[in-house]
């Protein structure tokens, strides 16, 4: 809390001029107190302004300039004055504020404050003085008042009266009383108001008048006092407690939404104010006066809300009192399900979700986990209750009832057996019913059956009834999915002898078929067996007998389908893995034993578990292997998997052993690889397998994490060894992923820190080697050591630097991000190392007397910089890259001067001859104009702008656009005029163009936002909308780059891509037809960005001379848009929005002038110009011509409009140019128009 003070030092420099009075009178307060030698103490503080109010407040009338900031002072000094003085002079000051709280026409501004001193006032009197009467001037007098202002039709006022009546009644004074001593009196008259608003609002809405909700607003304010008062005081003064829930049962009763919502909430405060010990006496009262207020069954518009309050109710109870609130279950349970007859849908609804309530609340761990004989029959009576809810009468609950059925077994977990066996048998049979309409819910609920009774309870009374069917039981094989996806935690053993000779039969019918044609009942077969085996996996989620059912012959019996069933590999897999895993889940809890969230297996039974698991870690891992050397690449991922999950369980002994098996594998299948070296080629297909040295590589990487230290020495040197084969760069991948998955673990990280030497050896002797596509994989391995590089051994960023600046160009968009993210994490190296030497003797091609220089950000920023000085474009255009990244990462930690001697050197390398070279730098002043300070800026501008605008001439590469782009930021950033007066003459129209685009955007935005049309894309006038558009909005907002760019803005400032600003979809459909979401062909019509209208094909802007040439120049208005120079572009750039992605595709495919083939295969191009041209009239052209014309036509941009065809007559065939069609530079022809009917033109052939 601020002191004193400080606050009167905010009055003392305000913000508002109407608090200019406030700074006067305490101006005045502070000089009489220095007068009179008076310490500015808050007691001599409230003594001066308590006479200023008397003056003010004197002979009755109130001096309505002078008393607001008395009152506002004595607001703010009153807290912090003696509670004794305010006890003391409460009479005095109530007195005083008692004619501005009773003022007729009193502003918020002054009875604000004044409900500020009242409440400090209530905070400070003692019981004694909440004993006097309201007929005397007492704090009872000040509630009242209080009370009176918590109904004001003014919000802030309102509000201000009940935040200080929460206050007040949540600090009593020191009495045994529970209650506060004004609880009663706030309860009586919020109650009283309630009841006579309440009363005026039911009148006028039966006499159904048009002001029936004129007290609506009222209603609202006084429940809003019940509910202030209900939070304050712990739930509700019990003896008012019952007329409360009468009132605000009838008001939930009007049906109004706002009206039930409040008393909801009411209900709500009151039951969250009683959770807590003190308050829970009241708890048992409330509620059996809410059972007692039961409404009539058929109440359609009280029952629900009453229902939802009783739920809330035995939820806060659950809480306070677990054991008597279950002993009431039964009871609850019968009396709500009684509502489930219902004909009322929404009292259905409510009832069902009472009773789903009740089940997650209202039963305790300690029941399911060891009940009592006692608590079992009270299960069971609940279970009676809930096999009642299927009969005849609950059947149009039967949806209803199948919600709360799942919530019961949901909540009695493995208790519900067998006492909701029959449930299940029922819902069995009504499932097994042809014409059930609900067989998804039922299927839910026998779902949530089996995972709480287990699939053997729920099978011995709905059998499958596949292997040898019983007459007139039906089978049941629907019931496999659902088994798939419920089964777990349960018997193991239950699997083996009931699905695996199940499996056995069905497999054994298929092969009985051998190789003839397989009939659909073979299908079927075959369809069994799989859904049979992706049962196991649910079968093994924390089974409750591991170590008994899985056995040396069950291991075997999966190690063969491993090898022998590749269709059933992956539910194997998934079933091992999933043994260790949850066994592992449980191991790493780290509280003590809870049966419930542990589903009855305790932490040492998972120890237990996972030690026997181990014993056939060895022989499991030697069958994976095996299995993943046999394995296509795509299909591999499972496998690795579960070898992972296995290798953590492995003991230390047999792992070393199986490294060293891998690893003497690897060692003689490189040595045949390089024999062998010209036979086997690098192949590109899918299902082409990887040579044997890259599977063991991928084996050595996955084991690399759980090896022990003394293992290291050998993995290390099988890393050298490989890491160095440029003739195989995906084992050269490989080879690097060792360093990453090593620091995913403990033991990896330590072996990190003591081998960082020989490691930074062995990735510095290895660059030359690297192969292109491995490229990525090194600088990821590089990343990984930096963190465990001592800073004694620096020199190591130096020595990589110029390679991961060159790999900021790299073709590959993931190596590329790979190098700024490495580019980010060395700086930052350096940054934490400040002040510790880097040697540069050791640095690689350094001379060895070269000298050491000190870590920092800036000296990082000199290594990149020395890059400029390279020989090759390519190497200045990487190192500008870097150096943007870099800049923009450290803007902020770098010195003013270095920051100015990088934009001066950028600024010369715009003026470089080399495309490739000013790209970069394009980006770089980009960059520098979006984010460094606009005084370091602005006096750059005049030598900047002009160096721009030479590459604003520039087609190639979308220098134009990056330029003009640059320039929108520069008017957005600095203002338009600086920018103006530093441009060129004969580029300033350019400028005036860019001004004269915002402003029309600016306008249409406008325009949207008064035609209530805010969805309309505010980027209309732009000719493309960039893809980095969403990413950095604050910084970038968009960007008019080209999507062909190789080093984006987004991976130089480190964003990740977005698909769009706001993730919406559009659809685009014909007039007459809608889009059939179920074709194929859908996606075709379905587009990431706003479609634009398209375009007809009509007369361009461009103007031609008398032999047909282009005359391209500025329009009348000479604005120098140029909009207008693009031939196929309408001028607003409409047409041209939305230009690349799925929109640009869709609006290709949609376009009315678009080829399309005809009979034949020919395309035919719709010449359609206008209503009142020849509506029909269209072109066959061939696969050739049409390439031909495509040739002429790119030459002018649209304006090569002269483009000839084959020349002459003699070509034969329908349709041609020869049989009467207009070449594509001739004048129109009108020719003889069709009747109403559609027509066709008549070829040649057929005269």
């Amino acid at each position: 809390m601020a002191t004193l003070e400080a606050k009167l030092d905010k009055i003392r420099s305000p913000n508002l001029q109407s608090q200019q009075q406030t700074v006067v009178i305490l101006k005045a307060v502070e000089e009489t107190l220095k007068e009179q030698n008076t310490q500015p103490t808050p007691t001599a503080y409230f003594a001066a302004l308590l006479a200023l109010l008397n003056q003010s407040v004197g002979s009755g009338q109130v001096n309505k300039e002078l008393t607001p900031s008395v009152v506002y002072l004595l607001d703010v000094v009153t807290p912090f004055a003696p509670q004794p003085l305010l006890r003391s002079k409460f009479s005095q000051i109530l007195t005083l504020l008692a004619p501005v709280l009773l003022l007729a026409d009193a502003e918020a501004p002054l009875l604000k404050p004044s409900i500020g001193c009242l409440e400090s006032l209530l905070l400070a009197q003692d019981s004694a003085a909440w004993r006097l009467p309201t007929s005397e001037i007492g704090p009872r007098r000040a509630v009242a008042g209080l009370l009176h202002l918590a109904l004001d039709h003014r919000p802030k006022v309102r509000k201000r009266a009940q935040d200080a009546l929460r206050k007040v009644l949540k600090n009593p004074p020191p009495s045994p009383s529970l209650d506060h001593p004004a609880a009663d009196l706030c309860a009586e008259t919020a109650a009283r108001s309630l009841t006579e608003i309440a009363t005026k609002a039911a009148a006028s809405r039966k006499q159904k008048t048009s002001s029936a909700g004129e007290h609506d607003p009222a209603l609202i304010h006084a429940l809003q006092l019940v509910k202030t008062i209900a939070v304050a005081s712990g739930g509700w003064p019990s003896k008012n407690i019952e007329s409360l829930c009468e009132l605000l049962l009838s008001i939930a009763k009007s049906g109004s939404e706002h009206m039930t919502m409040a008393v909801f909430e009411i209900f709500e405060m009151i039951f969250e104010g009683m959770a807590d010990e003190v308050a829970s006496s009241k708890l048992p009262r409330l509620l059996e006066i809410i059972s007692e207020m039961r409404p009539s069954p058929n109440d359609t518009q009280l029952l629900p809300p009453w229902i939802a309050i009783l739920s809330r109710g035995y939820d806060v109870s659950a809480q306070t009192e677990p054991e008597d609130t279950f002993q009431k279950l039964p009871e609850l349970f019968a009396m709500v399900s009684e509502f489930m007859e219902s004909s009322s849908h929404n009292i259905r609804v409510s009832a069902s979700e009472c009773l789903i309530s009740f089940m997650a609340n209202c039963i305790p761990d300690q029941v399911i986990v060891e009940p009592s004989i006692y608590d079992e029959k009270v299960l069971e009576k609940i279970a009676k209750t809930a096999e009642d809810l299927l009969s005849v009468k609950y059947q149009a609950a039967w949806m209803e009832t199948f919600s709360v059925l799942g919530a019961i077994f949901d909540a009695l977990r493995w208790r519900a057996n067998p006492m909701m066996i029959n449930v299940t048998r029922t819902i069995g049979e009504i499932r097994g019913n042809e014409s059930f309409m609900g067989k998804k819910e039922a299927d839910e609920v026998i779902g949530k059956a089996i995972r709480a009774m287990g699939p053997e309870a729920v099978l011995s009374v709905l059998p499958l009834n596949l292997v040898k069917p019983v007459k007139g039981q039906p089978g049941r094989a629907w019931m496999l999915p659902i088994l798939r996806d419920y089964v777990s935690n349960t018997d193991l053993q239950h699997f083996k002898t009931e699905f695996i000779p199940l499996s056995e039969t069905m497999f054994q019918r298929v092969l009985d078929n051998g190789d003839a044609a397989k009939t659909m009942e073979i299908k079927i077969y075959e369809t069994l067996v799989h859904q049979t085996w992706s049962i196991l996996p649910g079968y093994c989620d924390l089974p409750l007998d591991l170590t008994v059912a899985f056995d040396q012959h069950f291991a075997e019996m999966l190690a063969n389908l491993l090898y022998k069933q590749v269709d059933l590999r992956l539910d194997v897999c998934r079933a091992l893995k999933t043994l260790v895993e949850s066994n592992q889940a449980v191991a790493s809890i780290e509280e003590g034993d809870n049966f419930i969230l542990q589903s009855r297996v305790s932490k040492a039974d998972a120890l237990k578990n996972l030690s026997y698991l181990g014993g056939f870690a060895g022989n499991l891992l030697a069958v994976l292997f095996n299995v993943y050397s046999q394995t296509l690449p795509q299909s591999r991922g499972p496998i690795l998997q579960t070898i992972n999950a296995y290798l953590s369980i492995t003991p230390e002994s047999e792992l070393v052993a199986t490294f060293d098996r891998v690893s003497n594998m690897l060692a003689s299948s490189l040595a045949e690889a390089d024999g062998e070296k010209t036979k086997h080629k690098s192949q590109k297909s899918k299902d082409h397998m990887p040579s044997t040295s890259q599977t063991l590589m991928d084996l050595v990487i996955t084991m690399s994490m759980y090896l022990p230290r003394q293992s290291f020495a050998p993995l290390f040197n099988m890393a050298a060894l490989t890491i160095v084969k440029d003739d195989d760069p995906q084992l050269q991948k490989k080879a690097y992923k060792l360093i990453p998955r090593l620091a995913e673990s403990d033991i990896g990280k330590i072996a990190l820190q003591e081998r960082h030497g020989e490691l930074q050896e062995l990735l510095l002797s290895s660059a030359e080697k690297v192969s292109v596509p491995a490229r990525r994989d090194r600088l990821v391995a590089i990343t990984a050591l930096i963190p465990f590089i001592p800073d004694n051994s620096l020199h190591f960023i130096p020595s990589v630097l110029s390679e991961v600046v060159i790999c900021c160009k790299e073709n590959n968009e993931k190596a590329r991000t790979s190098a700024f993210d490495l580019l980010v994490l060395m700086g930052k190296k350096l940054t934490e190392a400040k002040g510790k030497l880097i040697n540069n003797s050791k640095v690689p091609h350094m001379p060895k007397d070269a000298p050491s220089v000190s870590a920092s950000i800036e000296e990082y920023i000199t290594m990149i910089s020395a890059g400029l000085a390279g020989s090759s474009p390519h190497m200045i255009s990487a190192s500008i890259t870097a150096l943007t990244r870099i800049l923009y990462e450290f803007r902020e930690s770098l010195h003013q001067e270095v920051l100015s001697d990088l934009v001066q050197t950028m600024d010369l390398f715009l003026t470089s001859n080399n495309r490739e070279i000013v790209k970069s730098v394009l980006g770089f002043v980009k960059v520098c104009v979006i984010s460094l300070p606009t005084d370091l800026m602005l006096p750059r501008l005049p030598s900047m702008i002009p160096n721009l605008m030479v590459w604003s001439h520039e087609h190639k590469g979308h220098f134009r656009a990056k330029v003009r782009h640059i320039l929108e930021r520069m008017v957005r950033r600095f203002g338009f005029d600086p920018v103006n007066r530093n441009c060129p003459e004969a580029d300033q129209k350019l400028l005036a163009n860019i001004r004269k685009t915002k402003e029309r955007s600016k306008r249409r935005k406008d325009a949207a936002k008064e035609a209530g049309d805010e969805d309309e894309d505010d980027t209309q006038n732009n000719k493309r909308r960039s893809r980095f558009e969403s990413e950095y909005d604050e910084a970038l907002y968009s960007s008019g780059e080209s999507d062909a760019s190789d080093d984006s803005d987004a991976e130089v400032l480190g964003k990740k891509r977005k698909a769009q600003k706001d993730g919406k979809t559009y659809i685009m459909e014909d007039e007459d037809e809608p889009l059939d979401l179920l074709d194929r062909k859908a996606l075709a019509s379905i587009s990431s960005t706003k479609p634009g209208k398209l375009r007809k094909a009509g007369r361009t802007k461009a103007k031609t001379d008398l032999d047909g040439k282009l005359i391209l120049g500025e329009d009348d208005d000479g604005d120098g848009d140029d909009d207008a120079m693009v031939i196929d572009t309408p001028r607003d750039g409409a047409a041209a929005e939305e230009s690349s992605g799925v929109g640009a595709y869709v609006a290709a495919l949609k376009s009315k002038d678009v080829g399309r083939r005809g009979r034949g295969g020919r395309l035919k191009f719709s010449n359609k110009r206008g209503k009142d041209t020849d509506g029909d009239e269209e072109m066959d052209v061939d696969e050739k011509e049409a390439s031909s014309i495509k040739t002429q036509i790119s030459k002018g941009r649209g304006g090569g409009g002269r483009g000839h065809m084959r020349g002459g007559g003699g070509r034969s065939g329908r349709g041609g140019i020869a049989a009467g069609r207009r070449g594509l530079g001739e004048e129109k022809r009108r020719g003889q128009a069709f009747s109403a009917r559609v027509g066709k033109p008549k070829s040649p052939g057929r005269r």
